[in-house]
């Protein structure tokens, strides 16, 4: 793993934070969680639930910006609105069913409607993108389910050649 903090974006898809109607509660969990970990929040953005921009967001951080983490909040779920299943899954080069698997497994133990969650994991290049709910309740389990695994698989994405079971 890197000695020094992983370049880490927070990305909110909400068409109401976007147009200052809604404060992002849901950001400011994820800030909040990544605080004592190897990240640097570096990126921070609102933008409206809308498939091209949250592409073109994606793709900006990852391969532009150089990104390592992109967590994104919001437009994970079923409503006509969310698309940011769509929109990852445009860019991601590998999914990491794991992740999204580990994220619902642990909100079903809270609620069934866990399993309308879409959420995605997976890489860009070098980059690991990992969609979050919307809620801040729901960012604070998912996140808590998978934020002891992130610095591992971001070492591994970075060309990290030990074992795994080391």
């Amino acid at each position: 793993m890197s000695d020094s903090p992983w370049a880490t974006g927070i990305l909110t898809l909400s068409d109401k934070g976007a147009a200052g109607e809604r404060e992002d509660l849901s950001g400011a969990t994820i800030r909040g969680l990544l605080a004592d970990g190897p990240f640097q929040v570096t990126e921070y953005a609102v933008i409206p639930d809308d498939r091209d921009t949250i592409v073109e967001t994606l793709v900006e951080w990852a391969d532009r910006r150089g990104l390592a983490l992109i967590l994104t909040t919001g437009g994970t779920g079923v409503s006509p609105r969310d698309v940011t299943p769509e929109a990852t899954r445009a860019v991601l080069h590998r999914e990491l069913p794991g992740m999204a698997e580990a994220m619902r497994w642990v909100s079903y133990q809270k609620t069934p409607h866990a399993v309308i969650s879409r959420a995605l994991a997976g890489t860009r290049g070098r980059c690991l993108i990992v969609n979050l709910p919307g809620s801040p309740k729901a960012v604070r389990e998912n996140l808590e389910a998978i934020l002891a695994a992130i610095p591992h698989a971001l070492g591994k994405i970075h060309g990290d050649p030990t074992e795994c079971a080391s």
